[in-house]
């Protein structure tokens, strides 16, 4: 099937369409730009224990960005997110990498008071990528750190008046209130809870972030030890994730020389003895001292019925295991004699060998050991040069893989607009960080750059396929109705009058004279 078949015929999933349109303002406009990979193999997230291998994971990037129109007929970029999907056998992780705004949505004139759309639009992505990567009897987890920073993707838009940047403790609570509409209990969950921590902040601290201070939602704390696979007697380096550009894989990476400097073979640091006692080390770390916050946030999503998997994968997820992957370059012929199982397919490539067969080999021993090479017939005549061969169809091979599997799970509705590999990926999401978006002027012509990139770097020819326009619908109540016509009368019970200030008599130039009274004076006594 041709990449430009499958874009024109099949845009962004209309769920999302649908659910997007639901959460904007009522007649705004705005373009929807998604940008994925296929699941692909990448290193485990989590460190194996000591004499084990690591989980088998595969990671899929999702990239939305949305534009607005500008006068002129001219789109410019006003926000993107970026969520990484790390898929086990055990568990699906939906990491949310970096999230940044440009400051030019004002210009979509909305109403004074008008709530921002960008918290909508982050939470009903998020809440989409996880219903439509559901497994069943598979544990999901949204995990994210909030650290306040200038510009994560849009260069120079900080020069820009128009954008406002939270500082670390409103970005901690904008999260929070972000990722609240996501635990309300929906029907296909047994339960859902969030966990916020902030290093170098107590309870009575931490408590204050969390919306309306609901400690029924919410839990002071780190769910690491509740979400991981591995029993309490492991090292703690097992239980912390290791994700791109993240303080804690900062912190990982320099505890673990301690490991390779030593000889100790246990998995252990020597400094840090326990899950608890990163977390307090974590509070001096640079990144989350000197004045600074940082906030680890985590929602989880358990099944009704969580169990780990069946230790045998049977009809389309065995076969699956073993299909040829571009980046892995599996056997997608797998023996017959040889059960994978999630337990034992870590390393399915020095794992799985070829068994010969009795027959060929009692042949091979018998055979003689000077056997006779083929005569290679010599070519003469004349030289006929073959005519080439003109592609019709530009076949996306990144199509070519099965849509679930024992380790993760690949809906069409669960896809972006345009699906490109890692490399066409990292080339368009570097892109956009060495554009300028310091005012309107460069940032329409950035935004019109990265767009038609990405349009010509997809397989086919997508024509203006590429972004989907949605408009809202969600009437919203504005506080203050701006230009009421009408004088607003105040009770006039509540009007006081300012007393007046009496002035204070005016003493006289002549001096008074003293008056004694009768009875005080006395008479001289004749003699």
């Amino acid at each position: 099937m041709a990449a430009h078949e499958r874009i024109n015929n099949a845009s962004i999933a209309p769920a999302l369409l649908q659910q997007l349109a639901i959460v904007l303002p009522k007649d705004a406009i705005f373009k929807i730009y998604h940008l994925s990979t296929p699941p692909t193999r990448t290193p485990s997230i989590y460190s194996a224990p000591p004499g084990s291998r690591p989980d088998r994971t595969y990671c899929e990037s999702h990239f939305l960005t949305v534009s607005i129109s500008v006068p002129e007929d001219k789109e410019v970029l006003v926000y993107a997110v970026e969520i990484l999907i790390y898929s086990t056998a055990f568990d699906s992780t939906f990491f949310v990498s970096k999230a940044d705004s440009t400051g030019y949505l004002h210009l979509l004139g909305l109403s004074k008071g008008t709530p921002s759309p960008i918290r909508d639009i982050t939470a009903t992505f998020l809440r989409h990528l996880v219903v439509q990567h559901q497994r069943e009897n598979i544990r999901s987890v949204v995990s994210l750190f909030a650290r306040a920073q200038d510009q994560y993707l849009f260069p120079g838009s900080i020069e820009y008046s128009g954008k406002h940047v939270l500082d670390d403790r409103g970005l901690v609570r904008w999260w929070c209130r972000v990722l609240d509409p996501l635990i309300e209990q929906p029907p296909e969950w047994d339960s859902v809870k969030g966990y916020l921590t902030v290093p170098g902040l107590d309870l009575h601290e931490t408590t204050s972030y969390i919306p309306n201070r609901d400690t029924s939602k919410w839990t002071i704390g780190h769910p690491l030890r509740e979400i991981s696979r591995h029993s309490d007697d492991v090292p703690p380096r097992c239980f912390i994730p290791h994700y791109p550009d993240d303080p804690k894989s900062r912190f990982l990476d320099e505890l673990d020389e301690e490991i390779t400097k030593g000889q100790d073979t246990s998995g252990q640091w020597k400094s840090v003895k326990s899950v608890e006692q990163f977390w307090d080390m974590m509070a001096f770390r640079q990144e989350c001292s000197a004045g600074r916050l940082v906030g680890f946030i985590w929602i989880v999503f358990t099944p009704k019925d969580l169990h780990p998997p069946t230790e045998s994968v049977l009809g389309d997820s065995q076969h699956s295991l073993l299909t040829v992957d571009s980046q892995t370059g599996f056997n997608s012929s797998p023996p017959q004699q040889f059960l994978i199982t999630p337990a034992t397919s870590f390393n399915a490539s020095s794992q799985v060998q070829p068994l010969s067969s009795p027959v060929k080999s009692d042949d091979s021993q018998h055979s003689s050991p000077k056997a006779r090479t083929p005569y290679k017939k010599r070519l003469t005549g004349a030289i006929i040069p073959r005519q080439p061969r003109i592609k019709t169809q530009n076949k996306n091979y990144l199509l070519d893989r099965p849509e679930t599997s024992a380790y993760y799970i690949w809906k069409p509705e669960g896809r972006g607009q345009i699906i490109v590999d890692e490399s066409d990926y990292k080339r368009v999401t570097e892109l956009l960080l060495r554009l300028d978006f310091a005012n309107l002027e460069l940032a329409t012509s950035s935004s019109s750059r990265w767009i038609n990139e990405v349009r010509s770097g997809a397989w086919g020819n997508t024509g203006d396929a590429w972004g989907q326009t949605v408009t809202g619908t969600k009437a919203v109540e504005v506080r203050a109705a701006a230009g009421t016509a009408g004088v607003t009368t105040l009770n006039m019970g509540l009007m006081r009058k300012k007393r007046k200030d009496v002035p204070e008599p005016q003493s006289e130039s002549a001096p008074k004279v003293n008056v004694l009274s009768t009875g005080m004076v006395r008479k001289k006594a004749k003699v």
